[in-house]
């Protein structure tokens, strides 16, 4: 019989758009003993986990919870629990993760409308507002950062814009929430879902949504209990019932509201490190953490400029939790990320698609983007392209990054 030894896993320095660490005092949390799901103490924490949620998307929803499964969990619950067969949906695609939604609708039955913009771009507001007008779909589903790209869709006109229209917005903000303002009741989003492996800084595993009234009369519409915890008002014909069971969310809503209708055994560990990473957040305060974002970003791409490279998504419309940098001509950028990892033990990302081998990502979110962190991957990074006889300027990255650091006004930003 094998004997396989316990985990060691190594200690690594994630630089990636994701997974990020995770903070220590979340691993924590993950360490508390298992309680059952419907034990009073635990179902304390799954409505002060609501209510957190509601804090960090910015809306006085009542429903925001997390679907249990990997971000992509949460953007399936909200598509298939709306889209019924035939319904149009607008997709306006400016990297992988709008291809992501438009698979995802297609699968659900869907009548899918593209919109298409070179990556590395964003789409005017006004473009998106008009193929709204032209199409007049049921939902746009749309991306606000992604990370294929590092770019982020400004949203502040096109959802006020829908909602007069009649339109739902779905909007998969995975990327950008907890490290980058995602104002869900101010844009008039309607469905928005987040990622706790990102600037939450928790594992992947669970899936933040919310979603307002008119999402909910819609669920309710569709709304069908399973047979063997339906309840005799429970029963009733519906038309088009949600495909899914694990997915559907109006079954979700009586798990996680007053009625805790049985649905699925919550991943009780998850839900811990959930609520923690939550607190931490919270604990910081929204403004002051997108300020810390800020921050590192500014020194890590000052740091880049210094060592004579070029950044792909030096625009207006940069996500600020991911900075793309292009390979130099004769560079093999995945030897670069090869010698990054097994020399220094720092994981960055490569790319999808086009950018395929075009371009690097780096990510500075959450619990990752920390100056350490920043000082720590220019060096790396420098002393890996001298090896590989890049044409950089030697020296001067981490001097420009902690330039930036010394021109910031300290007070209460966070290094």
């Amino acid at each position: 019989m094998t004997k396989y030894r316990e985990i060691h896993a190594p200690l690594r320095t994630i630089m990636t758009p994701g997974p990020v660490e995770a903070d220590p005092r979340v691993l924590r949390a993950m360490a508390t003993p298992i309680l059952g799901q419907f034990d009073p103490e635990f179902t304390r924490m799954m409505n002060e986990t609501m209510e957190m949620l509601r804090e960090t998307f910015q809306t006085k929803n009542q429903w925001a919870f997390p679907v249990d499964g990997t971000s992509r969990s949460g953007i399936e619950a909200v598509l298939c629990s709306l889209i019924e067969p035939g319904d149009k949906v607008l997709v306006p695609i400016f990297g992988r993760f709008g291809h992501l939604l438009t698979e995802i609708a297609e699968r659900s039955g869907a009548e899918v409308h593209l919109m298409e913009c070179t990556w590395g771009e964003v789409f005017d507001q006004q473009a998106v507002i008009d193929e709204v007008k032209r199409v007049q779909p049921k939902i746009v589903a749309i991306v606000h950062g992604e990370t294929s790209t590092g770019c982020m869709q400004p949203l502040d006109r096109i959802g006020p814009a829908c909602r007069e229209l009649g339109v739902l917005t779905v909007v998969d903000a995975v990327a950008s929430i907890g490290g980058a303002p995602v104002e869900v009741d101010e844009w008039q989003l309607d469905a928005v879902i987040g990622g706790t492996q990102k600037c939450i800084s928790v594992p992947s595993g669970m899936a933040p949504v919310t979603y307002n009234e008119r999402v909910e009369r819609i669920l309710a519409s569709r709304k069908k209990v399973e047979r063997g915890v339906a309840q005799e008002g429970d029963r009733r014909e519906v038309a088009h019932p949600i495909r899914s069971n694990y997915f559907d969310l109006s079954q979700l809503q009586d798990y996680w509201g007053p009625r805790r209708l049985n649905h699925h055994t919550e991943a009780t560990s998850m839900l811990y490190a959930l609520r923690e990473g939550l607190r931490i957040l919270l604990e910081e305060g929204l403004e002051e953490r997108f300020e810390r974002h800020r921050l590192h970003e500014k020194a890590l791409m000052a740091g880049l400029r210094g060592m004579g490279l070029e950044l792909f998504n030096d625009v207006p419309w940069k996500l600020p939790v991911v900075t793309c940098v292009k390979i130099p001509a004769g560079v093999d950028g995945e030897s670069v990320r090869k010698m990054l990892l097994e020399q220094f033990g720092i994981e960055i990302a490569s790319s999808f698609g086009p950018l395929h081998g075009q371009i690097w990502r780096i990510g500075t979110m959450g619990y990752s983007c920390r100056k350490e962190n920043v000082l720590f991957v220019l060096a790396a990074l420098e002393a890996v392209l001298i090896r590989h006889h890049a044409p950089i300027t030697i020296g001067r990255g981490v001097q420009e990054a902690l330039d930036a650091y010394e021109r910031v006004q300290l007070g209460a930003v966070t290094l």
